[in-house]
């Protein structure tokens, strides 16, 4: 009598599990033609593709665990997501457009299988190697255990990783357009000053006689795509750097500065050796996420609190001037309640961005906004690449 709940509730997960491939082989019957826009589900159970051409959007669900997606590679023809299951440390997949063909793309054999994963993959503009986050469990002599994080890549194929950086906290790796270098922000500690916004004095014993809590900050970092060259572009006596992002011409990048948690401004860089950031915004405000225009003349970035406007809305961020008096809005904004991961597509006649959970699109020509039709998420929306040639192309295809 016991068993009888288990046996029904493993029936009702198997045609649960049965509905969802019907569901998403009924919908391969009609080939996406592309561009396509790929988001998460709110719940994370799911991924979505949005068809501009056709206007359906595909559901793909990979079992019970989380979902995330991250992008395309094989010119579009397979999606890159991560699955984990709750806190655990997720894993690396690509599949094909209708779902099918998913494959396990990092192998890694020196920890157990509970003790790394992956995070933040990012696929070169080429698509032939996926750069990430390694986490890494390392275990004390004490008995204690810290997680690690590296900046690795493989090959878009799958395989063994390869190392970029080396300190063991590394994020949000950015590859710029003409895929020669890979941005990422390196954390490090610091001993704490008399306020956040000053450093310690130095003494004798440094950071050995001191028994509180270190400062943990970051900076912007570059990497050349063969590993050869790596320098830092920022190095801030305090505050932490975040959200690094590459103009088209892949010789600017802007990124949030933040002297104390919340507290942020836009600034940006050259990427040359040395190089002295530029200060766009002096006013702190809140600020969301950030993209290139696609002409590369302006920066497009959602804030909250930029020219006391507490709502937190897209606004033009000139290269030139102080966003605090020169930011502009970005248009008419009829469907932005609470903006949110602006992305222009790769042609950069469309833009992609959250509002208030909702999934919208903007054609720049006309100025026409739209709510596309899917289902409630948070998460930044992800374009097919500009070699996307519709999903009739993609068959033969690896």
């Amino acid at each position: 009598m016991k068993t009888q709940p288990t046996l029904r509730a493993g029936l009702v997960l198997f045609i649960s599990l049965m509905l969802t491939f019907k569901q998403v082989e009924a919908q391969a019957t009609s080939q996406l033609q592309g561009p396509l826009i790929a988001v998460n589900s709110a719940e994370q159970d799911a991924i979505y593709l949005y068809d501009l051409a056709s206007g359906q959007a595909r559901t793909l669900r990979f079992g019970t665990q989380w979902h995330m997606v991250w992008g395309f590679v094989d010119g579009g023809c397979r999606v890159v997501y991560t699955l984990n299951d709750g806190p655990a440390l997720g894993r690396l997949y690509s599949a094909r457009l209708d779902g099918s063909d998913a494959r396990q793309l990092v192998t890694f054999d020196e920890l157990s299988a509970v003790d790394w994963g992956v995070w933040e993959p990012q696929a070169s503009p080429d698509g032939t190697r996926i750069a990430f986050v390694m986490i890494r469990r390392e275990f004390e002599v004490d008995g204690s255990t810290d997680l690690t994080h590296h900046i690795a890549w493989v090959p878009a194929a799958g395989g063994a990783p390869n190392f970029y950086s080396v300190t063991g906290d590394e994020h949000e790796p950015e590859w710029s357009p003409d895929g020669g270098w890979l941005a990422y922000i390196s954390y490090s500690e610091r001993l704490p000053g008399a306020d956040p916004l000053a450093t310690a004095v130095p003494t004798p014993d440094g950071a050995a006689a001191f028994t509180g809590t270190l400062v943990r900050e970051a900076d912007l970092w570059v990497v050349s795509t063969d590993g050869t060259d790596k320098y830092n572009l920022t190095d801030f006596p305090v505050g932490s750097v975040r959200g690094p992002r590459w103009r088209g011409d892949s010789q600017l990048l802007t990124f949030v500065y933040a002297p104390t948690p919340g507290n942020d401004q836009f600034w940006m860089t050259a990427n040359t050796r040395g190089a002295i950031s530029a200060q766009l915004s002096q006013l702190y405000t809140l600020i969301l996420d950030s993209t290139w225009y696609p002409d590369g003349t302006a920066i497009l970035g959602t804030a909250r609190g930029l020219r006391g406007v507490e709502q937190n809305l897209l606004w033009r961020i000139p290269l030139v001037g102080v966003a605090d008096t020169d930011a502009a809005r970005y248009g008419d904004q009829p469907q932005m309640d609470y903006a949110d991961y602006p992305r222009f597509s790769p042609d950069g006649r469309w833009l992609a961005a959250r509002s208030d959970y909702r999934l919208v699109l903007l054609d720049t020509l006309s100025g026409t906004w739209q709510s596309l039709p899917t289902p409630p998420g948070n998460t930044p929306p992800v374009w097919s690449p500009a070699t996307f040639a519709g999903e009739a192309a993609c068959e033969g295809t690896s």
